[in-house]
């Protein structure tokens, strides 16, 4: 990923930190996204971004072989331990061609808010397509549209970069809005086949821990997923 968008150093460490725990990671768009995942036991998926690990050990855990790929060796840090030996991790950039990967070698893609933060986006698209098998499955998310036009304004159409500041520090994140036109659209033109579509809602164990979080999300959608098959 590009140095201003990759979560490097501090960025990095914030984030290995709160993805655990943040009602938008931990309790919102991960268990969203393993579900669509579905069982995954014997199956070899490629996460995208994998971060500080928090899917890979999820994988791993459900019976997956994991290959970990992250544009950021602070986040690669994280996720060696968390993931533990049994998860290859891959130092690379995502706006180039994942050139480590052979065709047809993977089962299922894993790409967790990751694609909003990419130049090139039909480039790896394109890759993805390249390293599944056919019949191979694809779980994507994304911020959704309707959360960035409501936060930042102007044109529900816009697709401009924007900064996102983290809340009790002085980072943020940088990112591209899309409209929901262009975030499936993409996907589909890159030859995937839609199976699934949901704006993800937070498990009711967050009710227990931040009442005001959950219903928060349960009010305004914050992410959007999908699930896509390779023909």
């Amino acid at each position: 990923m590009p140095p201003k968008t990759a979560y490097h150093d501090a960025l990095g460490d914030y984030f290995a930190e709160h993805a655990g725990i943040s009602p938008y990671n931990a309790y919102t768009d991960r268990p969203a996204m393993l579900d669509l995942a579905g069982d995954v036991a014997g199956a070899k998926v490629l996460d995208v971004g994998c971060g500080a690990g928090h899917y890979a050990a999820e994988l791993l855990a459900r019976g997956a072989e994991v290959v970990g790929v992250d544009g950021s060796a602070t986040l690669l840090e994280h996720a060696r331990v968390r993931a533990g030996e049994r998860t290859t991790l891959v130092l690379h950039d995502l706006e180039e061609p994942l050139d480590f990967a052979d065709n047809a070698s993977f089962d299922g893609v894993v790409c967790a808010l990751v694609l909003h933060h990419l130049t090139h986006r039909a480039r790896l698209l394109g890759e993805l397509r390249r390293v599944l098998r056919p019949g191979g499955w694809l779980v994507v998310s994304t911020t959704h549209p309707a959360a960035d036009w409501r936060h930042f304004g102007g044109s529900y159409y816009a697709d401009d970069w924007v900064e996102l500041p983290l809340n009790g520090s002085s980072l943020s994140i940088r990112f591209q809005r899309m409209p929901l036109e262009t975030f499936l659209g993409e996907l589909l033109v890159a030859g995937f086949v839609l199976e699934r579509l949901i704006e993800p809602r937070p498990v009711a164990e967050l009710r227990e821990i931040d009442e005001a979080a959950y219903d928060r999300l349960h009010q305004r959608p914050c992410f959007l997923a999908v699930r896509l098959v390779r023909p």
